[in-house]
């Protein structure tokens, strides 16, 4: 249980960002990576608390799954124990956001908190326990989903911002240029898919 498939954690950790990205493959974390990408830097901001979220929720659910959950046979608990974990990480990042970050946690407003509902990050979760990751695997697993998620919402908001500009037709106004150039960055980070490979 412990030993985990024979990936390499570095692929595991490029697979993550490009190939098997959870928004783009996956589409788990949809609504806040549509949400918040209409402007640059309050996109990029909630990609660094996803991310951190994603790294640190990831390390602990592990721990808890190995040495509480699977001993004391609460299997059946996991779905719980994971969001009780997620949302008490979220919720010590969102008070150090605004404690010290208070422009970036007034922007963000309600999505931060709705990290913890972001199904991506228990998506993670659940990967690295079906898939018998484990612990570097696993932190690299998670440090790739939370990069590929972060650069994915980055680059959709700086192409929102940039076509912001301009005029454009008014069938592709609002969503709809949003779901082609999100389709559009997904199949250029699907185009890795030959080189790394982990489902």
């Amino acid at each position: 249980m412990d030993g985990g498939p024979a990936i390499s954690p570095i692929i595991l950790l490029f697979a993550a960002i490009f190939t098997s990205n959870m928004v783009l493959a996956n589409f788990l974390g949809m609504c806040s990576f549509i949400s918040v990408s209409s402007e640059y830097k309050t996109a990029s901001g909630l990609g660094k608390a996803v991310s951190l979220v994603m790294i640190v929720t990831t390390v602990i659910n592990w721990l808890v799954y190995r040495f509480i959950v699977v001993p004391l046979g609460l299997d059946y608990l996991r779905y719980i124990i994971f969001i009780v974990v997620i949302a008490a990480t979220v919720q010590i990042i969102e008070m150090a956001m605004d404690r010290y970050l208070p422009d970036l946690y007034m922007k963000l407003g309600i999505f931060l908190p709705l990290i913890t509902v972001n199904c991506s990050i228990l998506g993670i979760s659940l990967f690295m326990i079906i898939r018998d990751y484990s612990l570097v695997q696993s932190l690299f697993f998670g440090l790739g989903s939370g990069l590929g998620w972060w650069l994915a919402i980055s680059a959709l908001a700086a192409i929102r911002e940039k076509i912001a500009k301009n005029k454009l037709p008014l069938g592709l106004e609002g969503p709809a240029i949003t779901f082609i150039i999100t389709g559009i960055i997904a199949l250029a980070f699907i185009g890795f898919s030959g080189i790394f490979i982990i489902q």
